[in-house]
């Protein structure tokens, strides 16, 4: 995306931000029996504000979902973070894999809520526009990234500073 000057730039900043994001909320996807919900300030602030009955009620789906993504997607935006970062060339790899598991979560979470009826439009915005968006996103980046061979167009880690030598 070197190539895309700043449309490129927007994306990996955009992206950064969400794996930022995705990695402050992952404690939405701690088990109970790990960290209680009474001492989970973001579970009490979360479930107060949107009522997501997904979260309250957590149906075993959704609980697969929630495994996955403490699992897979967490380490993968960990590792997107360092990637994005510090130039890594397998960045677009784990950016793709990361934005089809998102927007195959999402997918089965928007499908649920849309069929369901305790949703509401409030909670519906929780899960569409900002994760199904993300998803595609990732997987766009990683696949532009793989066809043009562009590394991350964000920080110039070390990767970038060490010259080679013949």
């Amino acid at each position: 995306m070197e190539n895309m000057g700043v449309l490129g730039k927007v994306v990996d900043y955009l992206l950064l931000l969400s794996f930022f994001s995705i990695t402050l909320t992952a404690q939405l996807d701690i088990p109970e029996s790990i960290l209680p919900h009474a001492y989970n300030p973001l579970y009490q602030v979360y479930t107060t504000l949107t009522q997501d009955y997904l979260v309250l009620e957590q149906p075993a789906f959704f609980k697969a979902l929630m495994t996955l993504e403490l699992v897979y997607q967490f380490p993968l935006a960990l590792l997107n973070i360092y990637g994005l970062l510090y130039s890594k060339p397998w960045f677009n790899t784990t950016c793709l894999l990361f934005g089809a598991s998102v927007v195959a979560s999402t997918t089965a979470m928007v499908g649920d809520i849309l069929n369901s009826q305790k949703a509401s439009a409030n909670l519906m915005a929780m899960y569409y526009p900002p994760f199904l968006p993300l998803g595609v996103l990732a997987i766009v980046r990683g696949v532009v990234g793989q066809s043009s061979k562009a590394a991350p167009s964000i920080g110039n880690g070390p990767s970038s500073a060490v010259k080679k030598r013949a």
